[in-house]
C-alpha cells in the first residue's frame, strides 16, 4: 500500500484591497508564479490543474518572481525575508536572506539572473541589492521617505533600477552596484503602485493611485510624457510590457484591464468587468501580467475575488476564468452526478466552490454564498448541502452549481453536517436539526452535552460530543430520533465521525489524534489501533469497500488506514502546511482528495490496498 502525491489544485493569489498584487510570468510563457498563504505556487498557465507548491516560508508570503534564465525564483514574505529556490521542481532553497525589518512588496531580477533588488516596508531601510546565490550587498536603496511598493531593473546594460513608493516619487538608480542617481518627484499626486522597464530597456513606465500613467527615458530616468489621463477611474494597481516593448497593460480598481500604445498614447482596447457603471469590489482588478514567450498575446489580470481572467487582444471577455481559494478550506465534499464527481470546497470567509475531478478546474458557487467560515458539507446527486458560521445552511444545484432557494437559518453555530435517505442532519451547538425535502422537520434540543460532529447512514445517527462520548440515535419515518447507544471509550473530545458505505462501521476520531472503529451491530471496538495522529483527526472517510479509511489532522499529515491489517498503514507527510481540514475518495478509490490551511486542494494517488 503506498500513496504518492499526484496532483496540485493551487491556491489563488491573495488579495488585499488598496495594495497591488504581484504576477509573473516565465520566460517561456509557460508558468506563473505568486503568493497565497505561507506558500508561493507555480502554476500552468494552460493547464491550471498542473502546479508546483512551495512552502519553505514561515510566515504568509507576498510575491514571487522568475529569473529571467527561468531557473529560480526569489520569493519574499511579511517577515522581511526573501528566498531564491529552483524554479522546475519547488523545494532546493539556494539563499535564505533577510532583507529588511518588514514586508517585502516587490522583487526584481538583473538581467544575468545573477542580482536582486527586494523593497517593501522596512524599519531601517526600505530596500536592498544582494547577489542571488550569495547574498552578498551590491548596491543600496535610498532616496524613499516611505514604503517601497515597486521595483524595476532594466534587462540591458548599463544596469539601470527604479523604484516606486508611497511619497509620491520614483527613484532611479544605477549600478552594479547599484546608486541613487535621481528622484523625480511632483508628477505623481498620490501613492505610486508600479515601475517597469520596457524589454528593450528604453522605456520606463509608473502608475499608481492618482490615475495617472508616466513613461520615462529608459536610460536616463528623464520624464517624457504622460498618456491616458482621466481615462482609468481608479488607482492603478499593476502595469506590464508586452514582448514587442511598444505596449503595456494596466490594471485598475475601477474593474478595467487596458493596453496602452506608446507610440500613439492612446488606448487600443478595454475589458471591463464587473458590468458598466456596477461598482463590484471583488472585480477590482489588482494584478496583471504579459506573459513573454507566448504566441497568442495572452494577457492574465487579477481581481480582488482572487479570480485570474485569460484576456486575449481582439476578444471582448476573457477566454478563462481561473477561480479557487485563497483562504484557508475548512470543510470539503463530494458528489457524483451526471456531469460525473464533483468537489465541493468552502473556505474561511464562506467561499464555496466547486471542482471537476477530471480536469481539476474549480469555478466559484454562483448567488448569495456563506458570510462566514464553511464547516460542512453534506451530498446528494442533485444536491450540495454546506452549513457555516453565518448560522445557515444553504443549497447548491449540482447541475448548475449555483446556491437555489433561501439560505435556511440555523437555531445556533452548526458544528457538522452529514446526510441520508434524503434526509439532511445538522449537528448545532444546542442540539440537531433535521432536514427533509429542504426544509426543517424537526429540531431536538440537547442539554446533556455539546455536539462537535456528527454521521449518519440509514436509520443511524452518530453524535460526538466535547465528553468524549458519541451517542448513538436512530431516526423514524416521521424524522424523530431516539438514543440508542453511547460510546464512552474515547479519551479525548471526538471530532470527526464516519460510517461505512454499508453502515456496519462507524470510525471515531479525537482531538488528541487517535481513530477507533466500532461495529455497529453490537457496538464493539473493531479496532483502537488507529492512533498514528499527533493533533485533532479533522476528517475520516471511507473508501465503497468499507476496507481502508483514510483521515486528515490538524499535524498536517495525511494516513491511510487498513481494517484487515490495522497496524499497517501509509502517510502523507506535511500534506497541506498549517492542517488538513478535509479528505475523501475519488476516482473509483484509487486516489485520496484533500484541503487545508493552504487553500489548496490535492489529489493523492493509492496503490496497493490490500
Amino acid at each position: 500500500m503506498s500513496i504518492t502525491s499526484e496532483k496540485i489544485f493551487a491556491a489563488s493569489p491573495v488579495t488585499e484591497r488598496g495594495r497591488p498584487t504581484q504576477l509573473s510570468a516565465d520566460p517561456k510563457g509557460e508558468r506563473i508564479a505568486y503568493a497565497s498563504g505561507k506558500s508561493i505556487f507555480l502554476r500552468n498557465i494552460d493547464d491550471p490543474s498542473l502546479s508546483k507548491q512551495y512552502t519553505a516560508h514561515t510566515a504568509q508570503t507576498t510575491v514571487a518572481r522568475f529569473s529571467p534564465s527561468g531557473y529560480y525564483v526569489a520569493s519574499g514574505d511579511v517577515t522581511g525575508a526573501v528566498k531564491v529556490w529552483d524554479a522546475i521542481e519547488a523545494v532546493n532553497t539556494k539563499g535564505d536572506y533577510h532583507i529588511i525589518n518588514g514586508r517585502i512588496n516587490d522583487i526584481a531580477w538583473d538581467g544575468d539572473s545573477q542580482r536582486l533588488i527586494a523593497v517593501g516596508d522596512g524599519k531601517e531601510r526600505f530596500g536592498h541589492c544582494i547577489t542571488a546565490d550569495s547574498g552578498n550587498t551590491v548596491g543600496e536603496i535610498s532616496g524613499h521617505s516611505s514604503v517601497i511598493n515597486s521595483v524595476s531593473i532594466r534587462q540591458q546594460r548599463p544596469l539601470r533600477a527604479s523604484t516606486a513608493s508611497d511619497d509620491s516619487s520614483m527613484v532611479f538608480l544605477h549600478g552594479a552596484p547599484f546608486k541613487f542617481q535621481t528622484k523625480v518627484g511632483g508628477l505623481h499626486k498620490g501613492y505610486v503602485y508600479g515601475v517597469a522597464f520596457s524589454p528593450d530597456g528604453n522605456h520606463l513606465v509608473s502608475v499608481g493611485a492618482d490615475r495617472r500613467i508616466q513613461l520615462y527615458d529608459g536610460k536616463t530616468g528623464e520624464a517624457t510624457i504622460s498618456i491616458g489621463e482621466g481615462e482609468h477611474k481608479g488607482s492603478i494597481f499593476g502595469v506590464s510590457w508586452a514582448k514587442d516593448s511598444k505596449r503595456f497593460v494596466t490594471a485598475s480598481a475601477d474593474q478595467t484591464v487596458k493596453i496602452w500604445e506608446i507610440e500613439s498614447g492612446k488606448c487600443v482596447q478595454t475589458w471591463r468587468f464587473g458590468g458598466e457603471g456596477n461598482i463590484s469590489v471583488p472585480d477590482q482588478q489588482v494584478g496583471v501580467v504579459w506573459p513573454a514567450g507566448r504566441s497568442d498575446n495572452l494577457i492574465i489580470s487579477l481581481n480582488l475575488a482572487g479570480d485570474l481572467n485569460y484576456l486575449v487582444e481582439g476578444s471582448a471577455t476573457p477566454t478563462k476564468v481561473v477561480q479557487g481559494h485563497n483562504r484557508s478550506i475548512t470543510a470539503l465534499g463530494t458528489s457524483v452526478s451526471a456531469k460525473g464527481q464533483l468537489f465541493w470546497t468552502g473556505s474561511f470567509e464562506g467561499r464555496v466552490c466547486s471542482w471537476d475531478v477530471a480536469t481539476g478546474i474549480g469555478s466559484a458557487v454562483e448567488g448569495s454564498t456563506h458570510t462566514n467560515q464553511v464547516t460542512g458539507f453534506a451530498n446528494t446527486p442533485e444536491r450540495a448541502y454546506s452549513v457555516g458560521w453565518d448560522d445557515t445552511l444553504r443549497i447548491t444545484d449540482a447541475a448548475s452549481t449555483t446556491f437555489v432557494g433561501e439560505a435556511l437559518k440555523l437555531s445556533a453555530q452548526p458544528k457538522s453536517i452529514s446526510a441520508a435517505d434524503g434526509r439532511v442532519f445538522v449537528a448545532t451547538t444546542s442540539g440537531i436539526e433535521v432536514f427533509a425535502k429542504d426544509s426543517l422537520v424537526d429540531q431536538v434540543s440537547i442539554k446533556e452535552f455539546s455536539p462537535t460532529s456528527i454521521a449518519a447512514s440509514g436509520s443511524l445517527i452518530a453524535v460526538g460530543d466535547d465528553a468524549n462520548t458519541v451517542h448513538v440515535f436512530a431516526v423514524d419515518s416521521s424524522n424523530k430520533l431516539s438514543p440508542k447507544e453511547k460510546l464512552k471509550n474515547s479519551t479525548s473530545q471526538i471530532t470527526a465521525l464516519s460510517f461505512t458505505p454499508d453502515g456496519s462501521l462507524l470510525a471515531a476520531g479525537n482531538s488528541s489524534g487517535k481513530i477507533c472503529v466500532y461495529d455497529t451491530k453490537d457496538w464493539e471496538t473493531k479496532t483502537d489501533r488507529w492512533s498514528a495522529h499527533t493533533a485533532r483527526v479533522t476528517s475520516i472517510a471511507w473508501n465503497k469497500a468499507g476496507t481502508h479509511a483514510v483521515s486528515g489532522a490538524l499535524d498536517t499529515n495525511i494516513f491511510v488506514w487498513s481494517l484487515a491489517k490495522p497496524g499497517k498503514r501509509v502517510k502523507a507527510p506535511n500534506a497541506h502546511k498549517d492542517g488538513v481540514n478535509g479528505v475523501c475518495w475519488v476516482d473509483g478509490d484509487a486516489a485520496v482528495a484533500s484541503v487545508g490551511g493552504d487553500a489548496a486542494v490535492k489529489v493523492w494517488k493509492v496503490s496497493g490496498l490490500e
